[in-house]
């Protein structure tokens, strides 16, 4: 290597020690420096390592090629090629075991001299060693040296061998090796195929050649110019890199008439190629002149049934130092670990970090992958301070049949959690519409049932002009108060908030009661008081301020209440109003607003955003005029909608307003499990046909078969058949014949001279067990089944060789149309198959297809073969 760049080597089983070759070898031992200082005379490699010079070996001059010995014992014995074809054993530090102590300074000497081009020692026989050295007319170019010969011709005289710590000793020169090969060729690299000891890999003048040591007069080559820097995959043995020039070629030696991959061409010549040891598929290249080395990282995509496909390549590079690097060196152990050196003999310790991959799973579990290490990231459950993520949330919904209570629509929020206000608002809201709607369309069919599920403000807008105000008794004091009378529009919209009940009575009494069942005091007390019943809000009051989790502010209230006055300057307004500043309940607050408010300017309740808008939206019913409530009620609605607050699902109803309010609503939570439950409860066919209602129904449909809920999705999708009989889909799949390609069930179904259906041929669990046994269309015979070899279409049942274990098989609960156990089944790769029941029974303890000599993997090709539904895993 004298007048070259330097090379470097990591010793094979010290990965503290490597070696700097050039004019001369140095041995340097690395250390790290997290927690200490860089030593006097020490080399700094990185940020925590750095290296120290051991020792220096000048004895061998003219070094063209280095090879480390691989054994442990001796640790730093070398092999060294120079430029007259003499291989040297040498070593970098004192041996004290005499069995290997006469290998220093051994010689092995060829024929004739000329440059010795490339060393390789055998991993399987350690005392091998292969040189590859310059053509020659008279001689060959490829020697294998056993250093452990004893052989020596008479006609080599003994010779002195000076070594560098000053000692003498005699040493043999070999001068016959164990194989010649190669004859009248240049070896220019050299690999030994780790898969045999005899095996030995060189790349020659031009071609490629396979040498077996068992018959060393047969090779098997092939022609190329990619004959340099040879090096087989550690990971994978068949697998054997070279280059030539600026271009990489990837061998298959199962193939090795071509190669499998040719890397991008590099504008400068190669200098170095290397697999790297501690990671599958990775090789690194170095380009002459350059402070690049890029890395391909090639990954093979295996198929279930085993064939590997063309490997796909990652292509990057890294820049482990600012000047041109002269050659690098893979760690044996340490991954992705690399150490580089310049051709001023300045070198780095690097580490090429892998790209990370990350993968979030649809149970909101975090996993990435980072080297060999795979982290996973999950949710602390004992940890209630954060807020679910929505994907858990409805995760957890949909196996509490969240949104699937048709009956009691209302109780969809306890399923729900019962924890959003929202949630129960909306739910509420939609109960209403549905109990009144089926009200009225038994009252007077296509009235106004329709007007219901478009919402109060549609209801308000059908009613302008209608109303007029009046003059109504408080009760339990002598006073009246202006308030609208009720037409029947503004009753069923109180109907829709919740306040009265369906009938002509207007009493609050029940929503009064419930109120107070639930312990909401300040509510009922506010309500009754909207109703002009001083007496019974005051009395509410007092219950729940002697309630077990009363509040003392109720009785407080309680008494400012009873001294109401319609004097507009008495010291009761004025007290009220500083009063109703300090509270912190807006019930309590809007309640002394209503009575120090003046007549038809309700803004303190109206616009009392902590108080529940069917409340505000009851409330202004009752008091505001029809255009102040128009008004109102077209505000209000703008507002939700921006908001994407539920609540105002109320006001807009399951229209084209509903439906840009549930857009806001999910594009602020991301819950479209909600807005396809919602929009599918009573929609119009055009809402529904709204593209964002069918998107978010379709993304719930996807997140459930992530999740693997795939009954939950079954129960989904009948689900909406039932409400959207539209989106019922059409049969997509039918058995139909190999004959006459006509469908067998359809032709089944529809013999006009027999006038039955498809279960007399015994796939609808009838009692007859009747069946058919070839195509009602050709009369064919059907398929066999593999199993029990009789023709499809018979029930399993009715095969002979039916067992009870074959029923457990049948998934269906109900005798559908056809049982699962008599469902036609093939595979789509062999085309064989048969009965749904039997070809389970079968894979559950088979791999292969049960077809005599068929080797098909037949389940394995179905990625979701072996899942089972998430929902019927025991946690």
């Amino acid at each position: 290597m004298s007048g070259t760049k330097p090379d470097i080597l990591w010793a094979p089983h010290q990965g503290d020690r490597f070696v700097v070759c050039d004019s001369e070898l140095s041995l340097y031992h690395v250390e790290s420096t997290v927690n200490s200082e860089l030593k006097a005379g020490s080399l700094h490699l990185s940020e925590d390592s750095a290296a120290t010079l051991l020792s220096i070996n000048s004895d061998t001059p003219y070094m063209k090629c280095v090879a480390w010995y691989l054994n442990y014992d001796p640790e730093c014995l070398l092999a060294v090629g120079q430029a007259n074809g003499r291989v040297v054993l040498t070593s970098l530090g004192q041996d004290h075991n005499s069995k290997f102590k006469d290998l220093i300074g051994k010689e092995f000497v060829p024929k004739h001299a000329r440059q010795c081009n490339t060393l390789a020692w055998n991993p399987l026989d350690s005392n091998w060693l292969a040189a590859g050295l310059d053509k020659h007319r008279a001689d060959f170019s490829v020697l294998i040296w056993d250093i452990c010969s004893k052989y020596t011709p008479d006609i080599v005289p003994m010779e002195k061998v000076r070594l560098s710590a000053g000692e003498t000793e005699t040493t043999l020169l070999v001068t016959k090796p164990l194989y010649e090969l190669g004859q009248n060729d240049a070896c220019l690299s050299l690999c030994w195929l780790p898969r045999d000891q005899k095996l030995l890999l060189a790349g020659m003048h031009r071609n490629l050649a396979i040498f077996d040591l068992r018959n060393t007069s047969q090779k098997m080559f092939v022609n190329t110019k990619a004959v340099q820097g040879v090096t087989v995959d550690p990971y994978f043995h068949d697998r054997v890199a070279s280059f030539y020039e600026g271009q990489v070629a990837i061998w298959d030696l199962r193939k090795f008439e071509k190669p499998v991959l040719t890397l991008t061409e590099q504008p400068k010549p190669l200098t170095k190629v290397a697999w790297c040891p501690t990671r599958t598929g990775l090789l690194a290249t170095l380009t002459r002149d350059s402070n690049i080395i890029r890395l391909y990282d090639m990954q093979h995509t295996p198929t279930p049934i085993g064939d590997e496909t063309e490997p796909t390549i990652i292509e990057r590079s890294v820049q482990p130092c600012d000047n041109y690097i002269a050659s690098f060196a893979w760690h044996p152990t340490s991954q992705n670990r690399m150490i580089v050196v310049t051709p001023n003999r300045t070198m780095s310790d690097f580490t090429v970090f892998e790209r990370i991959s990350l993968a979030w799973s649809p149970i909101t579990s975090l996993m990435w992958a980072c080297g060999r290490h795979l982290y996973e990231c999950a949710e602390e459950e004992n940890d209630n301070s954060l807020e679910k993520d929505i994907a858990t949330k409805m995760r957890l919904r949909a196996l509490s049949r969240y949104g699937l209570d048709t009956e009691q629509v209302w109780r969809n929020h306890i399923l729900a959690g019962n924890e959003d206000p929202q949630l129960k608002s909306l739910w509420y809201t939609l109960h209403f519409m549905k109990q009144y709607t089926e009200d009225m369309d038994q009252k007077s069919p296509g009235n106004k049932g329709s007007l219901v599920y478009a919402g109060i403000k549609s209801i308000v807008k059908s009613s302008l002009g209608m109303v007029e105000s009046s003059r109504h008794n408080w009760s339990g004091l002598d006073k009246q108060t202006d308030m609208q009378n009720l037409n029947e529009e503004r009753i069923l919209a109180l109907q829709l908030c919740g306040w009265i009940k369906k009938g002509t009575d207007v009493d609050v009494g029940p929503f009064l009661n419930s109120l107070v069942q639930e312990g909401e005091w300040a509510r009922a007390a506010a309500v009754a008081l909207f109703n002009l019943d001083i007496r019974r809000a005051i009395q509410i009051l007092n219950e729940g301020a002697s309630s077990e989790k009363g509040d003392l502010n109720l009785n407080v209230v309680a008494m400012a209440l009873s001294g109401y006055t319609e004097e507009k300057n008495s010291l009761w307004r004025e007290m009220c109003s500083t009063l109703r500043l300090q509270l912190n309940n807006p019930y309590l607050c809007v309640m002394f607003a209503f009575l120090t408010s003046e007549t038809g300017s309700y803004d303190g309740v109206l616009y009392e955003n902590k108080v529940a808008v069917r409340d505000r939206v009851a409330f202004a019913c009752k008091f505001l005029s029809d255009s102040q409530l128009n008004r109102y009620i077209e505000k209000l609605t703008n507002e939700m909608k921006e908001a994407g607050n539920l609540e105002g699902i109320l006001l807009t109803g399951l229209t084209k307003d509903g439906v840009d309010l549930m857009e806001s609503y999910v594009d602020r939570t991301g819950d479209v499990q909600t807005a396809s439950y919602c929009m599918l409860q009573g929609s119009p066919l055009d809402v529904l046909k709204d593209e964002r209602v069918q998107y978010w129904i379709e993304n719930y449909r996807n997140l459930l078969d992530a999740w693997r809920f795939w009954h939950k999705r079954a129960e989904f999708d009948i689900h909406r058949s039932k409400l959207d009989p539209s989106s019922k889909p059409l049969a997509q799949v039918f058995v139909s014949c190999n004959f006459c390609g006509k469908s067998i069930s359809y032709s089944c179904s529809t013999v006009p001279h027999q006038g039955r259906g498809f279960s007399q041929y015994g796939v609808s669990g009838s009692p007859t067990k009747s069946k058919v046994t070839s195509c009602p269309g050709c009369r064919k015979p059907l398929p066999r089944c593999a199993l029990c070899l009789i023709n499809m279409g018979t029930p399993v049942s009715s095969c002979p060789g039916g067992s009870k274990s074959d029923e457990k098989v049948d998934l269906s609960k109900d005798k559908k149309l056809a049982q699962f156990n008599n469902w036609f089944t093939w595979c789509h790769n062999c085309r064989h198959g048969g009965h749904a029941g039997h070809m389970l029974s079968w894979f559950r303890d088979h791999a292969e297809c049960p077809v005599s000599a068929c080797t098909c993997k037949c389940m394995q090709l179905d990625t979701t073969g072996n899942l089972v539904p998430a929902e019927t895993v025991q946690p």
